[in-house]
């Protein structure tokens, strides 16, 4: 089934936006919360599954089996429809949940199926299919971590995949090879071969700070590579937190100098007080 042709217009820098135009009748679907503003005439339904004109037809246990894919992926069991039922041109418009870019992908142009990285979905055209992709290869299993369950875009549309900092696209050659840290995996088409690699000696392993496997991405095919995984983000914020929290650094020295003379001030005044 033909998907819906909608026009767009892609927002900002680093902090990005995607703005979607809807003729009469056409429908896009959005992640549950992605959602920055609707115009008018635009029509929201919460639709349980990924809201795609198959999935509505598959009775209950292709939908249970449909929220169940988008759960393991780690997505809502509910996506959103946004239908314009208007007499003219209606725009939604869906915001990128951390810094970094929003990549617009026709599935047409590239076979119709387009495999990317866990929570990487953002929106997309009424009818593309969100699933899933399982490494079928027993290493990536069970030390893929990331790379083990990705989210499979299939349809003729457009889908919109958001990733962290820069992306860099990559045409590998048959037989060419990229070793790449699994998180700055955002997307590839299905005709590359993905697997994981152990990434060397114990030292390595251990002190080098890259984890303990590669994604390796063999030939031909096309790899799309993000800078700013989420979870390295997500890392380094924890790591600081303790510090934060407990005023380390000149700063932290400062506020507690500042804490202490406010402190003794009030303390000084209570007990002058009393003495008065």
């Amino acid at each position: 089934m033909a998907m819906d042709d909608v026009d767009y217009f892609l927002h900002g820098d680093d902090m990005q936006l995607v703005e979607i135009e809807l003729d009469p009748g056409e429908a896009a679907i959005g992640e549950a919360g992605s959602m920055m503003y609707m115009e008018d005439g635009i029509r929201m339904d919460t639709v349980f599954g990924d809201g795609s004109a198959a999935s509505g037809s598959a009775g209950l246990f292709g939908k249970l089996l449909g929220a169940g894919k988008r759960l393991i992926t780690g997505e809502s069991l509910f996506t959103t429809v946004y239908t314009n039922d208007g007499s003219g041109k209606k725009k939604v418009a869906f915001a990128a949940p951390y810094a970094g870019k929003i990549m617009p992908f026709d599935l047409s142009q590239h076979g119709g199926t387009l495999i990317c990285q866990r929570d990487a979905f953002l929106c997309a055209a009424k009818g593309v299919s969100l699933g899933i992709a399982f490494q079928r290869k027993l290493g990536t299993g069970f030390f893929g971590g990331e790379g083990f369950i990705m989210q499979k875009l299939e349809g003729d549309g457009l889908a919109f995949v958001h990733s962290g900092g820069t992306v860099l696209e990559r045409r590998l050659q048959p037989g060419e090879v990229l070793r790449v840290d699994t998180g700055c995996v955002v997307a590839y088409t299905p005709d590359v071969d993905f697997d994981i690699q152990f990434v060397g000696g114990v030292k390595t392993a251990l002190f080098g700070g890259e984890g303990l496997f590669f994604a390796v991405l063999r030939g031909p095919g096309t790899v799309w590579m993000q800078s700013l995984p989420f979870a390295r983000l997500a890392s380094r914020i924890f790591a600081a937190a303790p510090r934060m929290q407990g005023g380390g650094g000149r700063g932290g020295e400062q506020g507690g100098l500042a804490g202490g003379i406010l402190g003794g001030s009030l303390l000084g005044g209570f007990i002058g007080g009393d003495d008065e």
